[in-house]
């Protein structure tokens, strides 16, 4: 977990957590892909909601209180298509940000994690 405590410290923590977080939605809400998943959300909550959730998922304070990933994601019924594009997303504000690749992939890799929690619901 060193390592991953090293990536969130080495983004330089929430408050760049969160610019990235704001140009990945910039970039979501411009897919047609998964934007119509984001019609009816307070994305201002959204963006506070991610930002900690990415935060911890890169080794940072576990500030996320929200619902489980499977709750939060029950009834859209998202595909690998739609998982795809959200990580691809996520990878490219996170080069945006100047990030390398290695510690793109060690992110993406957390992300990967909850696929199985989100898909088909």
């Amino acid at each position: 977990m060193a390592s991953t405590t090293a990536l969130y410290d080495k983004l330089g923590g929430e408050e760049t957590i969160g610019k990235v977080v704001d140009y990945f939605y910039e970039l979501v809400l411009a897919d047609e892909t998964v934007s119509h998943f984001f019609a009816n959300t307070d994305m201002e909550k959204q963006r506070r909601h991610q930002t900690k959730f990415i935060s911890f998922a890169l080794g940072g304070p576990n500030q996320y209180s929200g619902q489980s990933m499977s709750k939060v994601h029950s009834g859209m019924n998202l595909q690998p298509v739609h998982f795809d594009a959200i990580v691809k997303h996520l990878h490219d504000a996170l080069k945006h940000f100047g990030v390398n690749e290695d510690n793109i992939n060690q992110a993406l890799s957390t992300v990967e994690t909850l696929r199985d929690d989100v898909m088909y619901k």
